[in-house]
């Protein structure tokens, strides 16, 4: 169901309910009102005839000719006869006490007042048939304007519903027509207040579309260009095999091809690694991590690479940090930052540092709620210059100095994988302003 109908269902069934509700107490009140004035009307008549000081003879001569009065009058002597009747075939029972009371005769119930004057007991009545019929016509006069204007409050309602509504459907027919290029955000000039947290959304939404779809458009682009080099060389690698005019030739050239390959490879994962660490895109659910535990794992499934170029690969995390986090993104974060160390770094040491800092504890302590998680890799190498410590978190660039074969992403990846994770990576120099020192911070697990 739509909106509008459900609007004017409710509104319409509310006016209704409500105006039927009021109606009724008006009709009510209007129709008790009214027999009280016939009452009040009763009491006034019986108390004018109180008033004559005539004698029982002359009284009922004053009253003769009466009869086409709506009320029935009656005078009883002090001896209980009756010495006037205004309507004598109406057989209307005497007054049981005075005041007013309800009888009931052969022609139907009566409203009746009796007073007492001079010994004569006077009784005036009226039909109370004729008195509703006379309330009835006096209620449903003052509730002919009330049900008329029920009706023309639905159509203005019908009416501004549908005016006010228009508004989401001009909305949505602006956002029908866009194209899939077409990212611009909606007017709200004319946008009531109520729609306008609907606007803002859909604005914010096609903001976050526009730039997804330029880092999409500009991921491409990138990716075209870096994989346009390695598979020239692979082809021309192919051709040198197949030219070659001896088996050694052919080795060396199919050594250069699979290497090739290799590099290809990599680049094509490190592409992959990076387009699912997009902090937008990615819509995995978050768990507890061991952010100790995992650097000690990296570390190990790299020790045999930095053994084989002859440096100490050491890892200083004595105490769990558990962090709140992607283990695979985690993992993924650690590998890169130290293969990148032990790529760049041609002798010395690696050394792989866990910690926590900030509340609870200060550094180096152990797994409580609260303050960051830090995680460092520092080196002996030739370090980055300050100049290049920016843009080394740009995709595919490689400092000017870096002589070591790569892809460019591993900074950017680790990036986006803070990103994600809500923390930072900063660049620093390495003890004694030798090396490199690179920093991830991100929070603790939140207290449960």
């Amino acid at each position: 169901m739509s909106m509008r109908r459900r609007l004017l269902l409710w509104l319409l069934t509310s006016l209704l309910a409500g105006g039927l509700a009021a109606a009724a107490v008006v009709f009510v009140q209007a129709r008790s009102e009214a027999h009280e004035l016939f009452d009040y009307q009763l009491r006034q008549l019986a108390l004018t005839l109180r008033d004559r000081s005539y004698s029982v003879r002359q009284f009922a001569e004053v009253l003769q000719g009466e009869e086409a009065l709506d009320f029935v009058i009656q005078v009883w002597a002090p001896d209980g006869n009756s010495i006037y009747e205004s309507h004598p075939r109406l057989r209307i029972p005497g007054p049981v006490r005075l005041g007013f009371n309800d009888v009931t005769s052969g022609e139907g119930r009566w409203r009746v007042f009796a007073i007492q004057q001079r010994g004569l007991t006077l009784q005036v009545s009226q039909a109370v048939a004729d008195r509703d019929a006379l309330a009835f016509g006096a209620a449903w006069r003052t509730l002919l304007p009330f049900l008329v204007a029920l009706p023309l409050f639905g159509l203005l309602i019908w009416r501004l519903v549908g005016r006010e509504v228009r508004f989401l459907e001009t909305t949505a027919r602006a956002v029908a027509s866009r194209s899939p290029e077409s990212l611009a955000p909606l007017d709200k000039v004319a946008v009531p207040e109520e729609i306008q947290p609907l606007v803002d959304a859909l604005n914010g939404l096609l903001g976050r579309l526009e730039k997804a779809f330029t880092r999409e458009r500009q991921f491409i682009a990138d990716a075209a260009h870096e994989l346009r080099t390695p598979l020239t060389a692979l082809r021309l690698q192919l051709q040198l095999a197949e030219r070659a005019r001896d088996d050694g030739d052919r080795e060396r050239a199919y050594e250069m091809l699979r290497e090739g390959i290799a590099r290809a490879v990599r680049l094509v994962e490190q592409l992959l690694t990076l387009a699912r660490q997009d902090p937008e895109a990615s819509g995995r659910a978050r768990e507890p991590v061991n952010l100790a535990a995992l650097a000690r794992e990296g570390a190990m499934a790299l020790e045999a690479a930095a053994t084989s170029q002859g440096l100490a690969l050491a890892v200083e995390a004595p105490d769990p940090v558990e962090v709140l986090g992607d283990p695979a993104a985690l993992r993924t974060m650690i590998t890169n930052l130290v293969d990148n160390a032990i790529r760049y770094t041609p002798f010395g040491s690696v050394t792989v540092r866990v910690r926590r800092e900030g509340t609870g504890g200060g550094v180096g302590a152990g797994s409580g709620e609260g303050g960051e998680a830090i995680f460092e890799v520092e080196d002996t190498g030739p370090g980055i210059p300050l100049a290049e410590r920016q843009r080394v978190f740009d995709r595919f660039y490689r400092g000017e100095a870096a002589t070591e074969g790569g892809t460019g992403l591993g900074l950017a990846i680790v990036r986006r994988i803070a990103l994600r994770h809500g923390g930072a990576v900063e660049l620093a120099d390495g003890a004694g302003g030798r090396g490199l020192r690179v920093r991830f911070r991100m929070p603790m697990k939140n207290a449960p």
